[in-house]
């Protein structure tokens, strides 16, 4: 980086000239002959002023009628600089016209004024019109350029060829453009090099004119002059960074590393490697990248670049293991983030190697499989072998198996070789079993030092088996004898403990043939089956032999005696009961006729002999069956037995009363 001061210079204060005319005569007339006049305007130059003169108040000029006037003439002056902003910079003499300049003037802000001068008479009357007057002030070189920022910043990229554009600088003049009070030149006036002395030679050049900086040598400060560089000067600083290429390839320092890993771990860092680059630091040119080039199959390893120190950063990523491999011999590579450019040298890739050793640590057993999974039928005879070989460990330590969980307590394991084998058959139906799915836990420990211990799931799945027999209700029944109620039967129910396809549809047969003949079975749907006698038979208990067969793999049959009573039937096809049978006759009705009769006589009898006890008899019931029997029997015999039962009850109670002791 170098500084550039600038200058800007003038050839100094021209000596003091007259400016201006000694007089101007605004309103002077002329004559044309004969006896008429003309008027006039005569074209008044600019009344030209030095800025900031020192010689204040200065006369400018003097302005005059040439008309004869009979008497006195004032003078008066209007306009920006006398009565308007920026008031008092002017006056005039009223008596003797002399313009004057109060105050030093700056071209800068104001440029010129223009006037009005008046010629008045005593009494204020116009003797003439207003008359223009115009007054310019001149520059001098009294403005320094100033650099548009006080220090610029440019860059060039490192071995550029003389000529090379760099940046440019600018700078402004507040003097007037029109003289050589405003022109600039640029010049570089000092150079310095950061770090000092790195660079001795001028590496920078400057356009004079234009204030493009160029390279030729290295410069830091520069300085641009007004007036061709002959004038006032002004200094500004350019920071040039000379921009670095990749020309310097990354070297591994050292290149032989040796480093441990616990086996079992992830994600953890073992070491750093290290590589020099010439190039500058913080940018690409200088920032690196490795790579794991061999010895790495598995990508168990892997590496990173740490963005402070450039270093790179070895992690373990994927376990290692140390029965199987013991040493890892790495082959790392580093290159810049940046490509190298066409002006470094051609060397080799720099690469390193790392040597890694793996520690061995006492590592838990493993299943072979988790969760372990066994298809098993539920039917399983006891002591079948179920899994075995489940676990190993791989440090070779004798192992320890127990089981956790087993909630029905269906299985027993060998402690020494983990093999399992079913303690009693399973049970489908059990609460523990979801969707024929029965879980176990299994651990095995390792017994060396530390007793370090592993779980697994124990997944059954039990294969559902025809194990139970089928089942048929009710085993005894009732159905009409009359062989005209083809519709009464024995309404038979299969039902099995196995769950589907080993339970239903069940099939229904008569075994016996000599039963088959008076009895037939008719199957309703899957589960259900009517037993129908096929002649009339006569009341009485039989006994009728039925096989029931389930759909299971192998199917399973069972026999069952169903007893039957035979029996008349009313007319809602329901079994009579042997007195509604009995009365349902002529005999019947006779008969229960007599016994109404009797009754009635009875209790007539028993009415008269209390009739005549009446005083001594004070508990007479109220209630007492009035002897208007006989009742007439009901007309249905179904209710006969109901009649009978009443007219008992009755005759009793009556006896009961009637030879009673008196009270």
């Amino acid at each position: 980086m170098n500084p550039i001061l600038s200058q800007v210079g003038s050839s100094g204060q021209a000596g003091r000239e007259d400016l201006n005319p000694a007089a101007l005569y605004p309103w002077r007339q002329r004559s044309s002959g004969g006896l008429s006049r003309v008027k006039r305007d005569w074209i008044i130059p600019p009344i030209r002023v030095l800025e900031n003169s020192k010689q204040v108040p200065e006369n400018l000029v003097q302005i005059k009628s040439d008309k004869i006037f009979t008497g006195e003439v004032i003078y008066k002056l209007e306009g920006p600089g006398v009565d308007q902003d920026p008031k008092d910079l002017f006056e005039i003499d009223d008596k003797t016209g002399w313009i004057r300049s109060m105050i030093p003037l700056d071209r800068e802000k104001y440029r010129s004024f223009t006037l009005k001068a008046f010629a008045l008479s005593p009494s204020g009357e116009r003797l003439e019109n207003p008359s223009t007057i115009e007054i310019v002030v001149l520059d001098q070189n009294d403005n320094r350029p100033n650099f548009s920022q006080k220090e610029f910043a440019g860059s060039v990229y490192e071995f550029s060829v003389p000529g090379t554009s760099v940046m440019s600088v600018t700078a402004t003049d507040a003097d007037d453009p029109t003289t050589d009070n405003a022109i600039l030149s640029y010049s570089i006036i000092g150079q310095e090099s950061i770090p000092p002395l790195r660079i001795n030679k001028t590496m920078f050049g400057i356009n004079n004119e234009t204030g493009a900086i160029y390279t030729r040598d290295v410069g830091l400060d520069w300085e641009v002059a007004d007036m061709s560089g002959m004038g006032l000067t002004s200094l500004a600083n350019a920071v040039i960074h000379v921009t670095d290429i990749n020309n310097n390839p990354p070297r591994f320092s050292p290149d032989l590393y040796t480093m441990s890993a616990v086996e079992n771990k992830i994600d953890f860092v073992i070491g750093w490697v290290n590589a020099t680059d010439n190039d500058e630091p913080g940018t690409g040119n200088w920032e690196t990248k490795y790579t794991i080039a061999k010895g790495n199959p598995s990508r168990n390893f892997a590496i990173r670049t740490d963005p402070v120190t450039n270093e790179g950063i070895l992690s373990v990523v994927k376990a290692l293991d140390y029965e199987s491999q013991e040493v890892y011999t790495l082959t790392l590579t580093v290159e810049n983030v940046n490509p190298l450019s066409i002006k470094a040298p051609k060397n080799p890739v720099s690469s390193a190697t790392v040597v890694v050793t793996v520690v061995n640590e006492n590592e838990a057993p493993r299943f072979i499989k988790d969760p372990i999974e066994i298809l098993v039928p539920e039917s399983v005879d006891p002591g079948t072998v179920l899994a075995s070989n489940i676990a190993y460990d791989p440090d070779n330590a004798k192992l320890k198996y127990d089981i956790l969980r087993d909630p029905e307590g269906w299985l027993i394991i060998n402690h020494e070789t983990g093999e399992i084998a079913a303690r009693k058959p399973f049970n489908v139906l059990s609460p523990h079993v979801k969707n024929n799915i029965y879980n176990a836990v299994i651990r095995v420990t390792d017994t060396d030092a530390g007793g370090i211990s592993t779980t697994a799931s124990l997944v059954i799945t039990l294969w559902e088996t025809n194990d139970f027999l089928p089942q048929l209700f009710p085993l005894m029944g009732t159905v009409c004898s009359e062989s005209g109620r083809k519709a009464s039967g024995l309404f038979l129910t299969a039902v099995d403990e196995d769950l589907p396809p080993h339970a239903e549809p069940f099939t229904f047969h008569l075994q016996d043939i000599n039963v088959s003949a008076n009895w037939t079975i008719i199957q309703v749907n899957e589960t259900h089956a009517v037993l129908r006698p096929l002649v009339e038979l006569e009341t009485g208990e039989y006994g009728v032999t039925v096989l029931v067969t389930d759909s299971g793999t192998p199917s399973l049959s069972a026999y069952a005696q169903v007893n039957v009573t035979v029996c008349p039937c009313g007319k809602d096809g329901e079994c009579k009961t042997e007195a509604a049978a009995i009365f349902g006759t002529r005999v019947g009705v006779s008969f229960i006729a007599l016994l109404v009769i009797m009754a009635s006589i009875a209790l007539l009898l028993c009415k008269l002999y209390l009739m005549g006890k009446q005083p001594l008899r004070k508990d007479y019931p109220d209630n007492l069956p009035s002897p208007s029997y006989p009742r007439k029997p009901p007309a249905d015999p179904t209710d006969i037995e109901d009649f009978i039962n009443d007219v008992r009850k009755d005759s009793i109670m009556a006896l009961a009363y009637c030879f009673s002791p008196l009270k």
